[in-house]
């Protein structure tokens, strides 16, 4: 069995294991695996053994990609920091967008989205840990911009998303998450229908699906280690 195929199986379980644990169902909980850096073949790989969603976020590096692999019947999610100069490439190409966190971005998103095509399925990024270099509106900002988006009739606001701080502290990473799903749940009692929370990584996933996690995006646990771009 192909390494990837087995660190595949190897995540699947730890998502069961830690929705079990959480008394949630494994099938609720998406899984991106994150290709960023990594070959077209890598994800063909990826793919054969039962993968569909993945996770990039570099615009140009990812359209070659979804190119080289337009005969798959893949899920493409754009997870990184977007540039006003890459939106059209972003909303033209993708199923799903991450990391909105300005109105400009999301009405550019809505200007390129081709006519024709489903609705793009957008999500905020709240920088729930307050790191002065990450992307990401802060507590609080997510609920003017949700309601800007509700107003673009090419998007669709499916929740929200979050990359909080490296750290080995559970109960660090498990309150950062829990802070997510509490603005989700605000959001949703101001009328937004919302359905998603993406956060959780590699070594942080579990935490965040005993805190509500319904997207996981796992890369290096997936491929290994991160290729120098």
């Amino acid at each position: 069995m192909a390494l990837i195929a087995v660190n595949l199986q190897a995540v699947r379980s730890r998502i069961a294991r830690a929705a079990q644990a959480a008394h949630r169902h494994p099938a609720d909980i998406a899984l991106v695996a994150v290709s960023k850096t990594f070959p077209a073949a890598h994800i063909a790989e990826a793919f054969a053994a039962g993968q569909k969603a993945f996770g990039e976020n570099h615009a140009q590096e990812a359209v070659e990609k979804i190119t080289v692999l337009a005969a798959l019947p893949l899920e493409w999610h754009f997870i990184g920091p977007i540039q006003s100069n890459k939106t059209r490439l972003i909303a033209e190409r993708f199923q799903w967008v991450h990391s909105v966190d300005r109105e400009k971005i999301a009405q550019r998103l809505n200007a390129a989205r081709p006519d024709g095509t489903p609705l793009l399925n957008v999500l905020i990024q709240v920088n729930v840990s307050g790191e002065a270099a990450k992307s990401g509106v802060a507590p609080g900002e997510e609920a003017k911009l949700a309601d800007a988006i509700a107003r673009l009739p090419r998007l669709k606001l499916r929740g929200l998303m979050a990359i909080p701080e490296p750290t080995p502290d559970v109960t660090l990473q498990r309150r950062r998450f829990a802070l997510l799903r509490e603005l989700k749940d605000r959001l949703a009692a101001r009328g937004h229908a919302l359905d998603t929370l993406s956060m959780g990584m590699s070594d942080d996933f579990e935490a965040a699906i005993m805190e509500g996690a319904t997207m996981v995006r796992i890369g290096t646990a997936i491929f290994g280690p991160r290729r120098k771009t």
